[in-house]
């Protein structure tokens, strides 16, 4: 299955513990731009409904649709957005829409008047840094009427277990990710090797996208550059299924590990320092 973005809105208010280092909020900065500031993103609000020149849809059946990655889709002042996109989500039945919340206080009041026992192309992720959100959100996730639910603990700032809510059979994935950008709390191996674990005897999807900046290993702290974070999450073999395990994902430069050959790159400098002597 493909994947997309669809940003309707974006900007978002910090929330909870996880918010504290944001990513859009970092990424905006770059741009000298306000991450509190919500907006309606006009030119990309009827992403799913473009079509080409043809008169075909831009974005393929049967792709998967992320929405709200710069925001949250159950934020109060999207209300008035909300609706319209709701309409999309429905008239575009051939997509899968994935639809991510830390708040899931409000979420009952703010599904359309139609969901009944839940739309069929919706996938509902709440998320949860620690185990006091988890605590809050997941049992949320599990009483609302949804077809597809899936938990990501990210940013992971603590231990966490899952298992009691796994034994539901009501969740089909958790995803693991750590800090990044311009966060510094460490995400712990064992953290992510104890959801590991449950997920397995839970027979869960279990998905370890990144490491975040610094990860800890045997009491040992990595720092980790951000396009490097997932190829890391990869080698652990923390995935289930694990589409890695027959892969050999063996270095390829001596000094960089990334490329076929030093090339003068500048994630490990060492060419530089060479070139300087």
């Amino acid at each position: 299955m493909l994947d997309c973005i669809w940003n309707p809105w974006h900007g978002c208010k910090k929330y909870s513990e996880g918010c504290l280092n944001c990513y859009m909020y970092y990424l905006d900065k770059q741009r000298d731009k306000d991450g509190s500031k919500i907006y309606k993103v006009k030119t990309n609000f009827d992403l799913p409904l473009k079509k080409d020149k043809n008169g075909e849809y831009k974005i393929k059946s049967g792709t998967l649709v992320h929405v709200c990655m710069t925001s949250d889709f159950f934020l109060d002042e999207a209300d008035e957005w909300r609706e319209e996109v709701w309409n999309i989500i429905k008239k575009r039945n051939d997509l899968t829409f994935w639809l991510q919340t830390k708040r899931a206080n409000v979420v009952k009041d703010k599904l359309p008047s139609d969901w009944g026992v839940g739309y069929n192309n919706v996938i509902m992720c709440f998320t949860a840094e620690n185990q006091i959100r988890a605590d809050e959100r997941v049992p949320i996730l599990l009483d609302l009427p949804f077809k597809r639910r899936v938990v990501m603990c990210a940013p992971m700032i603590s231990e966490i277990t899952l298992d009691k809510y796994l034994k539901s059979n009501k969740i089909e994935q958790v995803l693991v990710d750590g800090e990044n950008y311009d966060g510094n709390r460490p995400l712990h191996y064992e953290w992510v090797e104890k959801l590991y674990n449950e997920c397995k005897n839970n027979n869960v999807k279990f998905n370890f996208i990144g490491t975040g900046n610094y990860f800890v290993k045997d009491k040992k702290t990595y720092h980790i550059i951000k396009a490097y974070q997932g190829v890391m999450a990869r080698r652990s073999h923390l995935q289930l299924p694990d589409e890695n395990k027959n892969l050999k994902l063996q270095p390829k430069c001596l000094n960089c590990k990334r490329n076929n050959s030093c090339n003068g790159c500048t994630w490990c400098m060492k060419c530089v320092k060479k070139n300087n002597n």
